[in-house]
């Protein structure tokens, strides 16, 4: 099979963080938003689209973002929300391929080339991810169907929110050509002023010009920067690498001085890490705890445990017990950021949930709650402890 009968998607969800966060309060709802740190010396994390159109984007320090837009809502960082969230649509893009690459928590790109006799055309696969999506998760998506990764990348950004742009062969030329020559991946900046100033500005500027323009500015790379002007790229899609370890962990707006409340953000990381490794087929022969307290310093502590586990009541007792020891040699203090990892892993047989061979009844429960989540989404089920959590917001 030759690269040009590839089909690549390039999945981008549509201000990830902050429609979480806009989904989940719907008083956030229309308003501009944005996830980032506690104190005007912070950066915005990210942006939702009311936001932006104040100017206001990612990495600019907050002081700035307040300036741009004085009725700017601050909501502190959820990152085991996010990467739970995430989770869930990773899993719904492996029921189209198992040929997926990761990007970060809200971007990848699959190859769905194999699974056309299946699940139909390119353009077909990807409503569909983005209706499977927006049921599960109640978020939209961004999707570009292209013959490589180049192409479906920048697709994915030409009608954003909620967009789906298809780029063939036939058509690549007369859609790249009039765009602005940022939108090729590693053109920053610098690199933008020096084209501006030889009068290159849009990709068919920069596929029509000659060396003697481009080899000063890229280099050896001028003849690859040509390629990708004519929208030629080779790269395959490369699915995701072994983990080494799986954790998940968060940093409060507000420190934890409760034991209780510890306890109980323990079990919901905990429960995160568990589905996780599950998610992965995949036991720990390690489970670890990270603390950080309100002066930044940062302890781990970690057990071995034969045999080696992933369910999520294991895990937590495990991990209750490393606090507990920790606390007594540190008491009254108050916690910034909690972790629960596993390491040391190993791989785990898939059990079936309805199999007639007996386990232990917390590996049942497990895999009921992971059946309810896989099909409606993180937040559909909850254990109770975990409900009296306020939530983390900045003022």
């Amino acid at each position: 099979m030759t690269v040009a009968t590839r089909t690549v998607l390039h999945v981008d969800m549509d201000a990830f963080y902050t429609s979480v966060e806009q989904r989940d309060n719907p008083e956030l709802r229309g308003k501009p938003v944005v996830v980032g740190g506690g104190s005007n010396r912070g950066v915005v994390a990210a942006a939702s689209y009311e936001a932006r159109e104040f100017g206001v984007r990612s990495a600019m320090p907050m002081r700035d973002a307040m300036r741009r837009c004085p009725n700017l809502v601050r909501v502190a960082p959820r990152m085991s929300l996010y990467q739970a969230v995430s989770e869930d649509i990773f899993v719904i893009f492996r029921e189209f391929t198992p040929v997926v690459e990761g990007l970060s928590l809200d971007e990848a790109f699959l190859d769905v080339t194999a699974s056309r006799v299946l699940h139909g055309s390119g353009p077909e696969i990807a409503a569909r991810i983005k209706q499977v999506i927006s049921e599960r998760t109640q978020l939209t998506a961004s999707v570009g169907v292209a013959e490589n990764k180049l192409v479906a990348k920048i697709a994915s950004d030409l009608d954003k929110p909620d967009g789906l742009v298809v780029i063939t062969q036939t058509t690549c030329r007369k859609m790249l050509d009039p765009l602005p020559v940022s939108v090729i991946p590693g053109i920053g900046p610098r690199t933008l002023d020096r084209l501006h100033q030889v009068d290159i500005r849009t990709v068919a500027d920069l596929r029509c010009a000659p060396d003697r323009d481009l080899e000063p500015i890229f280099g050896r790379f001028a003849g690859r920067t040509h390629e990708r002007a004519a929208g030629i790229d080779n790269r395959p899609v490369v699915a995701a690498h072994v983990e080494k370890s799986i954790s998940s962990e968060e940093t409060y707006a507000v420190d934890l001085s409760d034991r209780g409340e510890m306890e109980r953000e323990l079990l919901r990381l905990s429960e995160i890490t568990a589905r996780r490794l599950r998610k992965a087929t995949l036991q720990a022969g390690t489970i670890q705890i990270k603390i950080r307290q309100s002066d930044f310093k940062t302890f781990t502590r970690q057990i071995s445990l034969q045999p080696p586990v992933n369910n999520t009541d294991q895990i937590f007792q495990v991990a209750r017990a490393l606090l507990a020891r920790w606390l007594a040699n540190n008491p009254d203090v108050s916690i910034r950021l909690l972790g629960v990892g596993g390491s040391n892993l190993s791989p785990a047989a898939q059990r079936d949930l309805f199999s007639d061979v007996p386990g232990p009844a917390a590996n049942r429960v497990d895999l009921a709650v992971d059946e309810i989540r896989d099909r409606f989404g993180t937040t559909s089920v909850s254990r109770a402890r975990t409900l009296d959590k306020p939530r983390s917001e900045v003022p």
